[in-house]
This record gives C-alpha cells, structure tokens and sequence, in this order.
C-alpha cells in the first residue's frame, strides 16, 4: 500500500493532504463544541487544534495515518478534516474516520464525495480488501450515515475508549469489504449525482 500523501478530487470537494497551514481555516470552521460531542478528544480552543493538527501530522510521518484536509471546491473554504487510520499494510486494511466538517456543511454538504473519494482510493488504487469505520454508540446520527452509504454493522466495541470528559464510550464497528465495494460504489455515486 503506498500511502503518499495524495489530492483527491470530485465535482464539488478536493480532499488534499493536512498540513499545518490549515490551522487558520481549521480554527475557523472547526472550534464549535457539537463537532466533538462524540469524539474522543476535544478541540474546543486554537491551542487544541493546533495539538490536532500536529497529531495527525506525526502520525502520517509515522505512517500510521493519512490525513486530509475536506475543501469546498465552488468557494475554496476548508470546511473540515477526515483521514485513513489503523492502517495495517500487510492486512490490505485501514480505517477511514477522524471526519468532521464545520455546522455549515453537515448533513448532505461535503460528505458524500468525501466519503466516496477516499473509498475508491482505498479501494481501486490501494488495493485495499476492507476499510473500517466507527462511531460513538449514541451518536444516532453517524451510525445512520454509515448504515446509509452501504457499510455493515459488524457490532460494539463495549468500554471500548475513554473521551476526554471521561466518558467511557461504546463504538460501534462498521465495515466495507472489498465485495461490497461495487454496490457501496455505485449508491454514492448515485447520492453523487443527484
């Protein structure tokens, strides 16, 4: 798997490699509490995305990562992040989450071709046979998301992370595999066009 750090692009998103001169634009969209009620950190000052940012930065060098920066392409606004995680190279699998876009672009917004733009990478370039994603177990909202671009809810992680208010949090595992790809595929790009 050859996880350089890559553009990817669509109609309406570029999805571009995170680098530390976002951290404006990031500030700018992504400092609203709600975008991090069900994550395990907490991003709620300039000093915390910047630690953010710097995270994911060392974990692309570690080559544990592959994050990117979401761009609106009509208006050229960073509307927010998502990445490749728990890479596993020799298992042909990664994780795909770490998403969140500013108040204004949640819902229909960005997410359907930022969804779809890292899968077909994932899938048609890396090779990839499963990709991974996974949510908070009461974020409702998320988990239909998932469920509605064709993933598998494979079950709960119980106890699974503790957050930074100190919830312990359930995650619930979801899944693409590369024999769902072409059915996965073909409804975002179906969502893609509408």
């Amino acid at each position: 798997m050859d996880l350089s750090p890559v553009v990817l692009e669509g109609q309406r998103v570029r999805l571009v490699p995170l680098e530390a001169g976002h951290f404006d634009a990031l500030c700018a969209v992504g400092l609203d509490p709600d975008l991090w009620r069900w994550t395990a950190g907490h991003v709620d000052s300039p000093e915390a995305m910047r630690a953010y940012i710097d995270k994911a930065l060392r974990l692309r060098a570690a080559g544990e990562a592959l994050p990117f920066a979401v761009v609106e392409k009509a208006s050229g606004t960073v509307v927010g992040c998502t990445r490749y995680g728990a890479i596993a190279p020799e298992h042909l699998r990664l994780a795909l989450g770490w998403t969140w876009y500013g108040a204004r672009w949640q819902g229909a917004g960005p997410n359907p071709a930022a969804t779809y733009l890292p899968l077909r990478h994932a899938f048609d370039v890396l090779g990839c046979i499963r990709v991974e994603l996974k949510t908070d177990v009461l974020n409702a909202r998320s988990r239909r998301a998932i469920l509605g671009i064709g993933a598998t809810e494979e079950g709960v992680l119980r106890r699974h992370i503790v957050t930074s208010t100190g919830r312990v949090r359930d995650t619930v595992l979801f899944s693409i595999v590369d024999h769902d790809w072409p059915d996965v595929r073909r409804r975002l790009e179906a969502r893609l066009r509408r």
